[in-house]
């Protein structure tokens, strides 16, 4: 249920003309590793929206399906937000990122679409389970998100960085906090069970350490500033003892809260610190601008 005022789309927009590829100063490494949002978001957050829509139907809460409405409008704008730094930011750069979003559109697009084996008798009988299926994988997902989004608008060890690429993350990272209960909350209420949550909390763990992995690779190897090397966890690893990424064992520990029984989103984070976050975002106070001039 919500645990604050409706969720909202914020219409943001962010101008990366005077952003440099290494947006950390003088870390390519930690750089290419948050850029891989970019590479991954769009085509997910856009089949999150997807699957949502089709799981409204059946919600019977009132407020949840509320709480469903504004998370997809949200998670809309996130996708369309890091879409939007592919071409003026990373072709600019010389980073073509096709060769990796080519293969995670067939993912979302094609393997984990409505119809995985074809429009057929057997795959129409088996939508309701593999509704529910993808609905759990997305509220392991957002578990992370939730995770790494409250990491990156309470770290100071990145305020020195691109004032613009660190408005969007923190804009992301707070909008993350703020509906963190709604994919839970949508998951148990059309039939997910604990023994589903923790297996595709196991699942989604193997799937972004590959995609964080692939994507920093297939980026690294395009920027002459760095020289990608096997070993993404442990890069992760030393990045994080300096502060630049979350710890990994701080990830971890959050990996086990899922596993608890009575673990609840509503435990992660601060949502005060999120909407505080809102609430003086750049981008976000002059979306409220346009959107008031408009009104």
């Amino acid at each position: 249920m919500s645990e604050q005022q409706p969720l909202q789309q914020r219409k943001v927009r962010f101008d990366f003309a005077d952003t440099p590829l290494h947006w950390v100063p003088n870390e390519p490494e930690a750089s290419h590793i948050m850029n891989s949002l970019h590479l991954i978001l769009p085509a997910e957050e856009f089949w999150f929206c997807r699957v949502y829509n089709k799981a409204l139907p059946l919600v019977t809460d009132p407020q949840l399906r509320e709480d469903v409405q504004g998370f997809v409008k949200q998670e809309a704008q996130h996708a369309r937000a890091h879409d939007s730094a592919l071409t003026p930011y990373l072709l600019r750069h010389g980073i073509d990122p096709t060769p990796f979003t080519q293969r995670i559109h067939w993912l979302f697009d094609k393997l984990l679409c409505d119809y995985p084996l074809g429009d057929n008798a057997i795959s129409r009988a088996l939508q309701p389970w593999w509704l529910r299926q993808r609905v759990g994988l997305i509220a392991a997902m957002e578990h992370f998100t939730c995770v790494l989004g409250d990491w990156i608008i309470t770290t100071r060890s990145l305020d020195h960085a691109d004032p613009v690429m660190l408005d969007l993350l923190r804009w992301h990272g707070a909008e993350e906090v703020e509906h963190r209960s709604v994919a839970h909350d949508l998951h148990m209420h059309i039939g997910g069970s604990l023994p589903m949550r923790w297996v595709f909390m196991l699942i989604a763990t193997a799937a972004l350490i590959f995609l964080f992995s692939s994507s920093v690779k297939s980026m690294m190897r395009q920027d002459p500033a760095t020289r990608y090397r096997p070993g993404f966890l442990k890069l992760w690893y030393h990045l994080g003892q300096r502060g630049l990424l979350p710890r990994m064992g701080d990830i971890g520990r959050s990996v086990l809260r899922y596993f608890n029984p009575s673990y609840h989103p509503r435990t992660e984070g601060d949502i005060r610190v999120a909407m505080d976050y809102l609430a003086h975002s750049p981008a976000a106070q002059r979306a409220a601008q346009e959107k008031a001039a408009t009104a």
